[in-house]
């Protein structure tokens, strides 16, 4: 196999920060916090942008968060030079995200295979100095091997 494109396999916030800057995550003011195997956790504040018409956090916000940080464990749990994409995810949302709240998500990896990582994203907001369970992410990556040649 030929090597291509970057090794993320040792990613770490400052290289997302550096790559956000022009990417969907940075347009949605995702924050990398901790990258490591075990876990990576990220974080938003809030704002008028992740809100739908109703005021409240938008579902795609919400799942955008949970599948970035997810991304991250992911590139620390494949080998060099691999890649991925997300081929499943499956959203939970217990509680609403308003302007002006934090929301913090840290995923696991459940299973980290030759050809799938699955990771749980579990996403607190913190409202008022409350913190509470708002959602829950389960997501599934396809790992893909560089091509020969």
């Amino acid at each position: 196999m030929k090597a291509r494109g970057p090794d993320l396999s040792q990613v770490t916030p400052d290289h997302i920060r550096e790559f956000a800057r022009e990417s969907f995550p940075g347009d949605l003011g995702i924050e990398p916090l901790e990258i490591e195997r075990e876990r990576s956790r990220g974080r938003i504040v809030v704002d008028r942008r992740h809100l739908h018409p109703g005021g409240y956090v938008h579902g795609g916000v919400w799942t955008a968060l949970g599948d970035t940080v997810a991304a991250w464990v992911t590139f620390r749990n494949i080998p060099p030079h691999h890649d991925f994409t997300t081929i499943e995810l499956k959203l939970n949302a217990f509680a609403s995200g308003r302007e002006g709240d934090e929301i913090l998500a840290e995923a696991v990896p459940l299973h980290a295979g030759r050809n799938t990582v699955v990771a749980e994203v579990k996403m607190h907001r913190t409202r008022a100095g409350e913190t509470k369970l708002a959602a829950n992410l389960i997501v599934t990556q396809f790992v893909i091997a560089p091509s020969a040649g």
